[in-house]
């Protein structure tokens, strides 16, 4: 009887589990889905109000998991992972009423927001340094909250009110935008780039292999 049980609570654990994922799977690409949509909408109402063309606004997508936009010097890439997550115990999240209710609500899918230097992907410089300025965490009832730097970090906390609906997603879209253009370019240390050998100076004519990112050490102060 006890081995029998045993069984039964693991098929339960293994059934329940899989489907909860999966439904989380399923409203993250959803909302991913129209995210991209948002976007690209974005960048052609930025394109009608700054007509420069000098100003680079322009949106590519890379399959179903992944979108670029190109604002001025920059590029945000907009990546959904494949998986589902939960928080870490000592997550505030776990002390939240809407959480405590029904624990299921701490699994989420996860769009990640990297801020790239836009020379770096059209000129193919893979040595480049990205830096994640956010993530977007979305529950199966879509509801979400955001980690990040600058507005991204603390806009974004209601995870019990919180729902992704594309008004939500124009106010992330914009703090990432801002944060991009705002978070400047920063010369590397002299000391870390006063030794180059022939072979990078050769292939910067075609590539730029000499690595360039905004700024170094840069990291979420929960990484830290």
């Amino acid at each position: 009887m006890g081995k029998s049980k045993g069984k039964e609570t693991l098929v339960e654990l293994l059934r329940d589990r899989s489907i909860l994922k999966q439904d989380v799977y399923d409203q993250t690409f959803k909302t991913f889905s129209i995210f991209q949509d948002v976007v690209e909408e974005k960048l052609a109402k930025l394109r009608k109000e700054i007509p420069d063309e000098r100003v680079r606004l322009r949106y590519d997508e890379n399959g179903d998991f992944e979108s670029h936009a190109y604002v001025g010097s920059d590029v945000l890439v907009f990546n959904m992972h494949t998986n589902v997550f939960s928080f870490p115990k000592e997550n505030a999240v776990w002390k939240t009423s809407y959480v405590e209710k029904n624990q299921d609500r701490a699994y989420c899918g996860v769009i990640n927001i990297y801020n790239f230097l836009a020379d770096s992907f059209l000129q193919n410089r893979f040595n480049d340094a990205g830096y994640l300025i956010g993530r977007i965490f979305i529950n199966k009832e879509n509801h979400f909250i955001v980690e990040g730097k600058g507005p991204l970090g603390f806009l974004f906390r209601d995870f019990l009110h919180g729902e992704l609906n594309e008004l939500e997603m124009n106010k992330i879209l914009n703090c990432a935008i801002q944060y991009a253009v705002e978070f400047d370019l920063l010369t590397p240390p002299y000391d870390a780039v006063n030794v180059v050998d022939v072979m990078h100076i050769k292939a910067q004519s075609t590539a730029q292999q000499l690595k360039t990112g905004k700024r170094l050490g840069f990291k979420f102060e929960s990484e830290e």
